[in-house]
């Protein structure tokens, strides 16, 4: 694949990542610089979806970790509770990293914790009724600023076929 054809539709013909594939070209031609540019485009893509997610949460007083929390909870049902090991295992952080997000968020009145009556040991986590209502806010206000990147460049079909090859990508590297 030639990483100097732009891609299908309409977009920029060379962008920043082109650039990088280009400056490899002249020094290693022998390489073959599609993948960077593939994924170079996603952490690209991540960072700046990020960003623009943070400025959507940040009216609801939430950063991404702390929304990530709220919203692990209410996907999960009512009665919006889980333990914090279940959030640490779902989001992927330190426990460290929870018990200080758990702590601004239960400041805040937006979640509380209790003890486990099945382990003594253990705590339970719950979404409060704050909580909710913010959390049911900011998702749309992530969600909106999500759409509006999508539609932006790609049509219903092509976010569908993205979002389906993304998937299969994902797939293979786990």
């Amino acid at each position: 694949m030639d990483t100097k054809t732009p891609g299908p539709g309409p977009g920029p013909a060379h962008d920043a990542v082109d650039a990088i594939a280009d400056q490899w070209a002249v020094v290693r031609p022998d390489l073959d610089t599609v993948p960077m540019a593939v994924f170079g485009r996603i952490y690209r893509l991540s960072n700046a979806m990020r960003s623009r997610v943070d400025k959507a949460y940040a009216p609801y007083g939430l950063a991404l970790g702390e929304f990530d929390v709220l919203a692990t909870l209410r996907r999960s049902g009512e009665p919006y509770t889980l333990s914090p090991r279940e959030l640490t295992a779902t989001l992927m952080i330190t426990t460290g990293g929870m018990t200080g997000r758990l702590d601004k968020l239960e400041k805040a009145g937006l979640v509380t914790r209790s003890p486990d009556p099945h382990d003594r040991r253990g705590l339970r986590v719950t979404l409060t009724e704050q909580g909710r209502e913010l959390v049911d806010q900011s998702v749309t206000a992530g969600l909106a600023q999500q759409r509006e990147a999508l539609e932006g460049a790609l049509d219903e079909e092509e976010a569908a076929q993205l979002a389906g090859l993304l998937r299969r990508l994902l797939a293979s590297t786990a």
